[in-house]
């Protein structure tokens, strides 16, 4: 079926982005892959080509659009390009980081991080998973107690996508450790601030080009000025970002299975077995019709949540849903992708290889999907 979401202003907009990535980041994969991180200068230039902040207003150097269309093209055509963790930073940047700013900031945070935060020279994390706790918000040890016209911040976070290149972390952290979810509060935490220490760059199964670190606050005193909306709320705010954070996900899950599809269907049309090519095979038109149409149909869905979101009516079940079937979907194609390769599928070479260590964590980050179906399961009323 045609998308109907998108209209001519969509249209343009995913013709730049495609350009840029042709451009900008096709060549540079396997460099970054091996580095294990991408250099600072794609997020400004992301930035100067248009690409952050669509959401920020103008006034402070944003594209004064928050239309979630547009970070959706960004994340399907870096899926497209075989560049997903690439970029991986955008998104989380985009779609994760700056709804808080956006939402919660007052005045003169803003005035002091937006106009940055559009150019991509402030690049952004949110700190939330600790060591032992993981996301279990309620228990998280890491505490910042006020001290005149300062927080001081100790604890530690681990698994923190952009948590080498960031600038400006929002950390979730105890203001009243005696409380559970009423006493968290977000404080955000700026590059070079005393006691303030990344960890290593973590070795991980996928996602290469994607920094990923532990951070460690050691009596960080952070001005009372970084506080991000008021104090004792930061649960609440986290909530109210967090289908956003799940439906981003989502879409960049789909748009794996998507670009996994399409490899394969090429593939198998130039792959000779037995003097036939391997698409000619009934199994083989079998698998690819089932993953067309599982595509088809979570595209669909994914493009109205996309929709109920800029309507501001996406809810935490539907973005649960959203996020639970698209990357259960993306695991199991290129899962099923890569097994008609046969074994160049298991050589880095293919971008299908790739693919497939990418995408076993998207159904761990953002919530697992067990944790999806325990956010579904509650809804049913049964």
């Amino acid at each position: 079926m045609r998308r109907t979401i998108f209209d001519t202003d969509h249209d343009a907009f995913r013709d730049s982005v495609r350009t840029f990535i042709s451009r900008n980041v096709a060549d540079r994969i396997d460099e970054w892959e091996s580095a294990q991180i991408v250099p600072r200068a794609l997020f400004t230039e992301a930035g100067a080509a248009g690409f952050l902040g669509m959401a920020v207003p103008e006034e402070f150097g944003g594209g004064g659009v928050p239309d979630f269309r547009f970070n959706m093209i960004i994340g399907e055509e870096f899926a497209y390009a075989g560049a997903g963790a690439a970029g991986l930073g955008l998104t989380l940047h985009n779609d994760i980081c700056l709804p808080y700013l956006l939402s919660i900031a007052d005045d003169e945070q803003k005035q002091r991080w937006l106009p940055g935060v559009a150019a991509g020279e402030i690049i952004t994390a949110i700190a939330m998973t600790e060591p032992g706790v993981g996301s279990d918000l309620a228990n998280i040890a890491t505490t910042a107690i006020r001290d005149g016209d300062e927080y001081v911040l100790n604890g530690s976070k681990t698994f923190i996508t952009n948590g080498i290149n960031s600038d400006l972390v929002i950390v979730a952290a105890k203001t009243d450790p005696s409380q559970k979810h009423k006493g968290l509060s977000l404080i955000v935490v700026e590059r070079g601030m005393a006691g303030f220490e990344r960890g290593r760059n973590l070795a991980k199964l996928g996602l290469h080009s994607q920094d990923t670190a532990e951070l460690f606050f050691d009596d960080v005193r952070v001005p009372a000025s970084n506080l991000l909306g008021e104090e004792g709320k930061g649960f609440a705010y986290l909530m109210q970002n967090l289908p956003q954070e799940r439906l981003s996900i989502g879409v960049a899950g789909v748009a794996a299975a998507r670009a996994a599809f399409d490899w394969t269907k090429e593939y198998v049309r130039e792959r000779k077995v037995f003097g036939d090519a391997v698409g000619a095979l009934p199994t083989t038109r079998h698998a690819l019709a089932q993953i067309a149409t599982e595509v088809e149909v979570a595209q669909h869905y994914a493009d109205q949540a996309v929709l109920s979101l800029n309507a501001d009516e996406l809810s935490a079940v539907d973005a649960s849903m959203a996020k639970l079937w698209c990357t259960e979907l993306q695991g199991r194609t290129v899962d099923r992708c890569l097994q008609l390769f046969g074994g160049y599928g298991f050589m880095l070479e293919y971008p299908i290889a790739r693919a497939y260590a990418d995408a076993r964590v998207t159904r761990i980050y953002g919530g697992t999907s067990e944790i999806m179906k325990e956010i579904i399961g509650r809804s049913l009323d049964v």
